[in-house]
């Protein structure tokens, strides 16, 4: 039933290529015997007219002088009616069988598509129509409809590995969760202390987990999606305040920063703007080593301003640069780490490209990562 389902568009429209082809055929043809109808009888008046009274014989039949043009323009005009009409009705049928012959060959292509595009599902977008037996506008509609295809199948394979590793992440404090509990309720002899380190567990639990579901949200804000909110914005205002949050985080950890801030404007939305610069310097701060160090930079430019954070840390491998920028993907840090869903710097990515910027990563030497953020300058 596929398959008949299939082939009914392409049918259609052969039969109406068809159905076309003939009309315009059989047409032409009507508008080229009215022609010789009207050539033969303005032929056939020319003839010269003879003294009354003479008799002459056509196709042995005497016929008066005086009715012989009228007598010659209708034999004519039967003799041509008779002929074009055998011609007409040729035409006609010869049109309508190359027509079809011919428009099922450079259709095959389409029904390829046709088919393709049919059998097509989540678990066969592999699938492609490849070269056809055309060229042309049918050529290029299908090597058009094969990059559609992997874009697709890209998008559908990052979605599904992006759920995945989702789940994974959720699952983590879920089950912490649930073994802190049945562990301690199974215990008769628990105490006030038992109990309350059990909730201490739970509670960090439940704001990883709350992270999680947070960072999940706003990367489906940025990725793909357009800017709600543009205005004037100062990526200098934006570090001072997004230091402010991790400004004691760094100090417990005795870490030395440095800043080279300059007013550097830009254009956006000033809620996405700061998360970049927020995830940036908590990833600065949370994947640092104690005692080691920031560097934050802000820079205008005739065509850019610049966002630069460097800071030390674990040793990066520059062939996975790269890789950082994916989802749950994180600088030297165990996925099972304590603090952080690595989706920091996939958030970071989705919302500079929101804002038609760039956005870089690089590894320090001796361990650490410099991410260098670029915006449209205002």
């Amino acid at each position: 039933m596929s398959s008949r389902s299939a082939r009914t568009p392409v049918r259609s429209l052969r039969a109406r290529i068809t159905l076309l082809a003939t009309g315009l055929a059989a047409g032409v043809s009507l508008v080229l015997l009215w022609l010789a109808w009207t050539l033969v009888g303005d032929a056939v008046a020319a003839v010269p007219q003879m003294p009354p009274g003479t008799v002459v014989r056509v196709d042995g039949v005497d016929v008066d002088a005086t009715a012989l043009a009228a007598h010659l323009r209708d034999h004519a005009r039967d003799k041509m009616l008779l002929a074009g009409s055998i011609a007409f009705c040729c035409v006609v049928l010869a049109t309508a069988i190359l027509a079809w012959t011919f428009t099922s060959r450079v259709l095959r292509p389409l029904r390829d598509i046709t088919g393709t595009a049919r059998r097509l599902s989540v678990e066969s977008l592999g699938e492609r129509i490849g070269d056809v037996d055309a060229r042309g506008e049918l050529a290029e509609l299908a090597q058009t409809f094969d990059a559609m295809l992997d874009r697709l199948q890209a998008a559908f394979e990052a979605q599904r590995h992006f759920v995945a590793n989702a789940s994974h992440e959720l699952r983590t404090p879920l089950s912490v969760i649930r073994t802190e509990l049945d562990v301690t309720l199974a215990d008769d002899r628990a105490d006030t202390a038992e109990l309350r380190r059990m909730a201490e567990v739970v509670r960090d639990a439940t704001e990883r987990a709350n992270q999680l579901v947070g960072s999940l949200l706003l990367l489906a804000r940025t990725d793909g999606a357009g800017l709600a909110v543009t205005e004037p914005v100062d990526l200098a205002a934006l570090v001072a305040s997004a230091w402010r949050a991790v400004s004691g985080e760094a100090d417990q950890r005795g870490l030395k920063t440095t800043f080279h801030v300059e007013p550097a404007w830009t254009t956006g939305d000033p809620a996405l703007l700061e998360r970049i610069a927020g995830n940036l310097l908590e990833n600065a701060v949370r994947h640092n080593a104690d005692g080691g160090w920031i560097e934050v930079t802000t820079q205008p430019g005739a065509q850019w301003s610049t966002l630069r954070v460097r800071s030390s840390g674990a040793l990066v491998d520059p062939a996975t640069v790269g890789e950082l920028f994916e989802p749950f993907r994180r600088a030297g840090v165990a996925r099972t780490a304590r603090h952080g869903a690595g989706l920091g710097l996939s958030i970071v990515r989705a919302a500079v490209e929101a804002h038609d910027g760039l956005v870089s990563a690089e590894p320090v030497v001796g361990g650490g990562l410099a991410v260098t953020v670029r915006l449209p300058a205002r």
